[in-house]
């Protein structure tokens, strides 16, 4: 383990707390806020929409079950339960990989494609009311930029 930086140890200010805890609460509570609205609206939950737009924008409209998860943020087991859902609606089918007969792949059907472009005002309205709207006449380039340095650090 490498040595903390001293001005990493330094006290939190009062803004900096703040904002700390802020993000924890954002963090937890805004997907369930837009789950809530789209469930409301009677669309698909967020974890399955998620799924679907994911797999919208692969290659050939599919993915390996382990990458889908990571790309979801789910664990390979949630991501299963998940896509069984999808799959009994029929709007995901599921594959053998042709590269690795053990893994599977998870594919979007027509119908799937359907439901994610029916669904897709409802989450937009709710990631709107939820999240951007809150932002407004802040410089989002920066805040966008910010968020994908902290996401990107390991």
């Amino acid at each position: 383990m490498s040595a903390t930086p001293a001005e990493h140890l330094r006290p939190l200010s009062p803004d900096e707390e703040a904002l700390v805890r802020s993000l924890g609460r954002v963090m937890y509570a805004l997907p369930r806020a837009i789950d809530a609205d789209m469930v409301g609206d009677r669309q698909l939950p967020l974890t399955e929409y998620t799924a679907l737009m994911n797999l919208s924008e692969a290659p050939g409209r599919q993915m390996r079950m382990s990458e889908l998860a990571a790309a979801c943020h789910l664990s390979l087991s949630g991501m299963t339960r998940t896509v069984t859902r999808l799959e009994t609606q029929g709007l995901v089918e599921r594959v053998r990989c042709e590269e690795d007969a053990r893994g599977w792949n998870a594919v979007l059907t027509d119908a799937g494609l359907a439901r994610l472009q029916e669904s897709w005002p409802s989450h937009l309205a709710a990631v709107r009311r939820r999240f951007l709207d809150h932002f407004e006449g802040m410089d989002l380039v920066r805040l966008t930029q910010a968020f994908q340095r902290i996401g990107t650090t390991g």
